[in-house]
C-alpha cells in the first residue's frame, strides 16, 4: 500500500502489524468507557477488530504485495495471531489455576460436571427450539440446522463445536457435494454472526450480576479462598530456575499441550477420516499447564513461571486472540447478517447463561465467584474469564473455569453433531 504519492510504502506484513497495533490502541480506549460501573474491558478490542474486519477486510488483500510468498503468509496471518493468542492465554490460565485446581475439583467435581452439562444441554435445546420456530423459512432443513449449529458454536464462542459442526455436515452430505458446501458455508456464517454477542454477552453478564445482587466482593473473595486454601504444599528447599521469567517452563507446557490437543479420537466408523474428538489447542494447553502449575517443580527445578510473567502473557494472549477472531468474523458479518439470525444467536447465549447461573446458585449452592467462574467455563468463554478476573480482583476464579471447561468442551462437540445428524 502506498501513501502520499508513493513516498511511504507499506508492505503486506507491515500493513498487518500496523492494523493490529491500531486495533489494540482503539480497543482499549473503547474498553475504558464505563457506564454505571460496567465496561467492555478487553472485549473492546474484539469490537474494534470486528468493525475493522467488516469495513476493511475485503480490501486488505488488494493492499498487500502480490508475490506468492507474501500472499500465502498473509492469508493465514489472522489465524496465526488468533492461535498464538489462545495458546498464551490458556497456558497462563492453567499455570495460575494449577496450584489450587485439583483440590477445588475434588471438592466440587459433581457440581462442575453437572453445571457444564446443564449449560450445554440448555444451549442445545434452545437451538432446537429456534429450529422448530423458524423451520420452513429457509431453503431446506439441512441448511437451516447447519446455520443454527453455527450460531450455537458462535454463541458459545467455541472453536471445537464449530469444527465439529462443519465436519459433521461434510460427512453427512458427502453424496451431495453442493449441499455439503452450502451447509458448511451456513455453519461458518452462523458462527460469525453469533460470535459478537457470544463474547460481549458473557463479558457483560459477569460484571452485571455482582451489581444486581449487591455482592460484597471482599466477602466473596474470602469464600473462594477458603475453598482453595491449603492446596499447595510449600517446598522448603532452594529451587533452581532455568530462566528468570520462567519462559522455558511456559514454552514446555504449551508444547506438550499442543501435542495432547492434536490427538484425534474417532467418533464414527470411518476412523480418522470421519468425525473425531480432540481436546484442541485450548484443551491440550489447559490440561498441560494445570499439571505443571500443580506440581510447580521437578525435583529442585522450578517449572512455575513468575506471577508477573503469567499475568502479562495472559493479557497479551487474550488481546491477540480477540483480534484474530474479531477481524476474521467481521469480514462476513455485514454480507450475511440477518436480524433474525442475530436474535437466535443472542437467545442461545442468554438462555443457557441464565439457567446455568440459577442452577449453580440455588441447586449447587456455589458461592458467587465460584458460580461465575464455573459459568465462564461452561459457556467456554475465554474473554469472559479475563473480565471476571478483573472484576473479582483474584485469579482464583480460574480454577472454577478450568474445572468446568473440559466437560463443556466435550458436551458442545457432541451436541453439535447430534443436532445435525438427527435434524439435518
Amino acid at each position: 500500500m502506498e501513501l502520499f504519492d508513493g513516498v511511504i510504502r507499506i508492505s503486506g506484513v507491515s500493513f498487518l502489524m500496523f492494523s493490529i497495533m491500531a486495533i489494540i490502541a482503539l480497543g482499549f480506549l473503547l474498553g475504558r468507557i464505563t457506564i454505571k460501573g460496567v465496561s467492555l474491558g478487553t472485549a473492546g478490542v474484539f469490537i474494534v477488530a470486528l468493525l475493522f474486519g467488516a469495513l476493511f477486510y475485503p480490501d486488505i488483500q488488494m493492499q498487500l504485495d502480490k508475490s506468492a510468498e507474501v500472499s500465502a503468509m498473509t492469508s493465514n496471518a489472522l489465524k496465526i495471531v488468533e492461535n498464538v493468542g489462545l495458546i498464551l492465554f490458556v497456558t497462563s490460565v492453567g499455570f495460575i489455576a494449577g496450584p489450587k485446581f485439583f483440590k477445588n475439583l475434588k471438592m466440587n467435581f459433581k457440581s462442575y460436571v453437572l453445571l457444564g452439562v446443564v449449560v450445554i444441554l440448555s444451549a442445545g435445546l434452545t437451538c432446537l427450539a429456534c429450529f422448530f420456530i423458524g423451520r420452513g423459512a429457509e431453503n431446506s432443513d439441512a441448511e437451516f440446522i447447519a446455520m443454527l449449529d453455527g450460531l450455537l458454536s458462535g454463541s458459545l464462542t467455541t472453536t471445537p463445536g464449530f469444527a465439529a459442526a462443519k465436519e459433521t455436515v461434510k460427512n453427512k452430505y458427502a453424496a451431495d457435494p453442493d449441499l455439503a458446501a452450502q451447509c458448511e458455508a451456513a455453519v461458518t456464517v452462523g458462527h460469525g454472526i453469533a460470535y459478537l454477542f457470544g463474547v460481549v454477552g458473557v463479558v457483560l453478564f459477569v460484571q452485571i450480576i455482582p451489581k444486581i445482587t449487591k455482592a460484597n466482593m471482599d466477602e466473596e473473595r474470602k469464600k473462594l479462598q477458603s475453598v482453595d486454601s491449603g492446596s499447595a504444599k510449600a517446598f522448603s528447599g532452594k529451587l533452581t530456575d532455568i530462566d528468570g521469567m520462567g519462559l522455558c517452563a511456559f514454552a514446555a507446557a504449551a508444547f506438550i499441550g499442543l501435542f495432547i490437543g492434536n490427538i484425534r479420537i474417532p467418533m464414527s466408523s470411518s476412523g480418522l477420516s470421519g468425525t473425531c474428538f480432540s481436546l484442541t489447542t485450548t484443551g491440550g494447553a489447559l490440561i498441560s499447564s494445570l499439571v505443571f502449575g500443580h506440581f510447580s517443580r521437578i525435583g529442585k527445578v522450578n517449572i512455575m513461571p513468575q506471577k508477573n510473567t503469567l499475568e502479562n502473557l495472559r493479557e497479551l494472549g487474550l488481546v491477540l486472540f480477540l483480534i484474530g477472531a474479531g477481524v476474521a468474523g467481521g469480514k462476513d458479518f455485514v454480507a450475511y447478517f440477518k436480524p433474525i439470525y442475530f436474535i437466535y444467536g443472542a437467545i442461545m447465549t442468554i438462555v443457557p447463561m441464565i439457567i446455568g447461573y440459577l442452577v449453580a446458585k440455588y441447586v449447587l449452592k456455589l458461592s458467587l465467584l465460584n458460580n461465575l467462574g464455573s459459568l465462564t467455563g461452561g459457556m467456554t468463554s475465554t474473554p469472559a474469564l479475563g473480565t471476571l478476573i478483573n472484576v473479582a480482583k483474584t485469579e482464583d476464579v480460574a480454577s472454577a473455569y478450568a474445572s468446568t471447561y473440559p466437560i463443556a468442551l466435550l458436551a458442545v462437540v457432541l451436541v453439535s453433531q447430534f443436532l445435525i445428524v438427527l435434524f439435518g
